[in-house]
């Protein structure tokens, strides 16, 4: 499977390159970022993996005008990584045309689609596929096939997708790290025969009340998530079929920040979903240019225990200092709590600065705690790690 989803890359890319020159381009642009990262964790995995972890990245980014109404963006992504051989791999994060006149848009291609307005979760976001071996947070995702209207009106904004291709979610390898105790296979199972080539559609409106900004989602074809299933000595995930309603909702009260994401999704089986709560921004605290924002946002799951995603009972405090300094420096604290298992909690770190224009460091770092052999994230238990990356932008 992962041959395939590499030669499907590959096409995607070459017919990406035969695309610029049938084009008549007015402008071209190339931009992008390359980026060196290494993983220190504070013991051996539960697997006896090793401490260290490093990787290259390279994510150019190239653009090109094709006239005043439609353009083309090509943004290839590989890493090479020292431990995991999953990890090193490589995506078509977009390979996009766009076309646009009057009120109404629309994206042919590769593309990445993001919903949701809350921090410690994006219950609404099911467009792309997480790509779950970059990031812990599940915010990077796999470039998704589409074909992508929107339509942009007094009444609100209509966007209407129909997706020919599905991805299926990366895991790491044997050697990697933050990987269940049984590496997950490679050899998935669907619930529908036409399995990765099923066609999805998804639908979004949304609209601005006032100080409020109102999202409602439908979406019907291959799960996002993945169910998992033993298979002798294998773990396989398994992709059901899927509807699903959203709602999202932000508003701006004062210095408060009001959150809420909801779902209603009928997969393999039925649940409902909330992650809601606020973020209060002290402006100019203790008389500096600082702003510190307080956040705050309870997370629930109908199917409690029997949830395979976290979230389904807990609490996640942090808080969010951004410098406003020439640098840009930022810094996100955070813990999530479950509240059923009093024992069991992860704290994350998220800072950021540039160096100069072209130069600028990340600083990552989770620790987990959990002495509950029968929750999802019992596996992490050893995978403290701090992460430490420095990117070029060019």
């Amino acid at each position: 499977m992962k041959q395939s989803v590499n030669a499907c890359a590959w096409r995607l890319a070459a017919s990406s390159v035969l695309t610029l020159f049938a084009l008549h381009c007015h402008a071209f642009e190339l931009a992008g970022k390359s980026t060196v990262e290494h993983r220190q964790f504070f013991s051996e995995g539960v697997q006896g993996q090793d401490k260290g972890q490093s990787s290259l990245i390279l994510e150019p980014e190239l653009y090109w005008e094709i006239d005043d109404s439609s353009d083309f963006t090509f943004v290839p992504f590989y890493r090479v990584d020292s431990l995991d051989e999953e990890r090193t791999h490589g995506d078509i994060r977009e390979a996009l045309y766009l076309k646009y006149w009057d009120d109404f848009e629309v994206r042919v291609g590769v593309g990445k689609v993001f919903w949701g307005v809350t921090e410690s979760a994006h219950l609404v976001d099911v467009v792309n596929q997480t790509d779950a071996i970059e990031s812990l947070d599940g915010e990077d995702k796999l470039g998704q096939p589409m074909v992508h209207f929107t339509s942009i009106q007094d009444w609100g904004t209509l966007d209407a997708m129909i997706l020919p291709y599905f991805r299926e979610r990366t895991f790491a390898g044997e050697d990697g790290r933050l990987r269940p105790t049984m590496p997950v296979s490679s050899r998935a199972i669907y619930e529908s025969s036409r399995e990765e080539k099923h066609l999805d559609v998804a639908f979004r409106y949304s609209q601005m009340l006032g100080d409020w900004d109102l999202g409602v989602s439908y979406f019907q074809g291959t799960n996002r998530d993945p169910y998992y299933r033993f298979n002798g000595r294998e773990l396989q995930p398994y992709y059901a079929q899927a509807k699903q309603v959203g709602v999202d909702l932000q508003g701006i009260v004062g210095d408060w920040l009001w959150k809420l994401e909801s779902i209603y999704r009928d997969s393999d089986d039925h649940h409902t979903g909330m992650v809601g709560g606020f973020e209060y921004t002290i402006v100019g605290a203790f008389g500096t240019v600082w702003d510190i924002g307080l956040i705050a946002e309870y997370l629930y799951d109908s199917r409690g225990n029997n949830a395979q995603s976290i979230g389904q009972n807990d609490v996640f405090a942090g808080t969010r200092i951004a410098f406003n300094d020439e640098d840009s420096t930022e810094i996100l604290l955070g813990i999530t709590q479950d509240l059923d298992n009093q024992d069991v909690y992860s704290a994350k770190l998220e800072a950021s600065s540039r160096l100069t224009n072209h130069l600028s460091w990340t600083v990552n770092g989770w620790l987990f705690e959990n002495d509950t052999p029968d929750d999802l994230l019992y596996f992490a238990r050893k995978d403290d790690f701090v992460e430490i990356s420095l990117e070029y932008y060019f």
